[in-house]
């Protein structure tokens, strides 16, 4: 996969063909784990007569019809680092997957965390001259867009308009069809390491699947765990995962900023397993059942057996206060939290009107998180989980599926496909079009 740009337009390709079979799975390839969910559709992307069909709250006709998870192996930092072990991690979720919903997958829409995410605003004007918008001067503003050096070994993710503006109204969400001076438009473009989307790539391709869509972990969280309000008015999405914390911000029912912190759940457990002298599995489960940010009197005397296995008696018995337990976590949490806000803080996040911040992804249901979080934060804070997407296995509703239940919308709702017009090349001179509309029409 030497350019993404061409591999983007292959993608939408293959996400048209599922479309058409009506099968497609989702893939989420984290840290910690490696969710796969299998989703019918019902062709007509509307609801059947019956209303048997749609999963998501009357938009869309799609049902969710196998999910599983598997331990997820080769993988930190949401990145891949050994090939062999991840592949045979992914092929394990997705037979799993397979054999619930009793039907065979051959297209997978894939999202990851990590890769450095880097966030670019993007603008540009256009005269219209009193003449009609259409799909020309739509992709004639979106052409005269600036995009700045990324630098080398970077790829664009996401690319989407969040904004229009004609004369003095702002916030259009579509300004084709109406009248005015001056065409206006903000752009949202994140860019990620290009080597670990192509190493994402490569490793599904091994699993003999195809790779139907591509996406930010980042993004779908966001889009299944704020409700609507809160993409509207301005709010963040921390999705708190094993290997690393993905931050993102939404308004106006677009992604506005990206973000993720080389930090998560599995570093938590790391410190209680060195802290407490067990393995990392005892420690994991020690960090579920016992652990906190949040000490009282009471955690002083509340005692936990340590456990072990080493074969010496006086050395498995062991027991530790669960306020022992908490001042391991907690340093450790608060460092995440810190780094999380310095991102917002860098995103201007203060500015919007609305600084409602939602918690969601496996590790943010450590007791007494988001007491913690609106401190350091600073602002309201509230646990999430995925929204909008019924019938799914109870095993997939927590909030450690917010992102894999993300994808399933944005699967059903490419919010970017929306803008994949062809341009009539008659409509141009040659040369005049800018990289910007080159990369979004092959991007999306």
């Amino acid at each position: 996969m030497t350019d993404l740009y061409q591999s983007q337009r292959a993608m939408r390709q293959m996400r048209r063909q599922a479309m058409q079979r009506g099968v497609v799975a989702i893939l989420d390839v984290g840290s910690s784990k490696i969710a796969c969910l299998v989703l019918r559709f019902d062709g007509s992307g509307r609801l059947s007569e019956d209303g048997s069909i749609g999963a998501l709250a009357g938009q869309s006709g799609f049902r969710v019809i196998g999910a599983a998870t598997t331990r997820s192996r080769g993988v930190q930092f949401g990145e891949i680092t050994a090939m062999q072990e991840t592949e045979r991690a992914i092929r394990t979720a997705v037979q799993a997957a397979q054999k619930m919903a009793e039907v065979r997958v051959d297209h997978v829409i894939a999202c990851f965390s990590g890769a450095n995410p880097r966030s670019y605003g993007l603008d540009a004007k256009l005269d219209l001259e009193g003449q009609v918008v259409s799909e020309h001067e739509v992709a004639q503003v979106l052409a005269s867009c600036e995009v700045p050096e990324y630098g080398a070994g970077r790829e664009v993710i996401h690319a989407q308009p969040v904004n229009f503006a004609l004369d003095n109204r702002s916030g259009l969400g579509d300004p084709r069809g109406q009248m005015g001076q001056t065409l206006a438009v903000d752009m949202h473009m994140l860019t990620v390491d290009a080597i670990a989307v192509q190493n994402l790539v490569r490793c599904i391709q091994r699993c003999d699947l195809e790779l139907a869509g591509i996406a930010s972990s980042a993004y779908a969280s966001g889009f299944s765990a704020l409700v609507e309000d809160e993409q509207e008015l301005g709010a963040a999405c921390i999705d708190m995962g094993g290997g690393s914390t993905s931050i993102s911000v939404f308004m106006k029912k677009h992604m506005i900023y990206a973000d993720a912190v080389r930090l998560g759940g599995d570093h938590i457990t790391s410190d209680i397993s060195m802290g407490l002298g067990v393995p990392l599995t005892n420690a994991e489960r020690i960090k579920t059942f016992c652990g906190g940010v949040h000490a009282t009197g009471a955690d002083d005397r509340d005692m936990i057996d340590i456990g072990g296995d080493t074969g010496d008696w006086e050395h498995d018995r062991r027991t530790v206060s669960r306020a022992e337990l908490i001042g391991i976590m907690r340093p450790r949490v608060e460092e995440i939290l810190e780094e999380v806000r310095a991102r917002l803080d860098a995103a201007g996040f203060e500015y919007l009107p609305s600084q409602q911040i939602v918690l969601t992804g496996g590790s943010s249901q450590i007791m007494g998180l988001d007491g913690l979080a609106s401190r350091i934060l600073g602002q309201q804070v509230r646990l999430g989980r995925p929204l909008r997407v019924h019938g799914l296995p109870q095993s997939a509703t927590g909030p450690g599926f917010a992102s894999a239940v993300g994808l399933c919308l944005f699967a059903a709702h490419p919010q970017d496909e929306w803008w994949d017009f062809e341009m009539p090349a008659s409509r141009h001179p040659a040369g005049t079009l800018g990289r910007a509309v080159r990369w979004f029409r092959d991007n999306w």
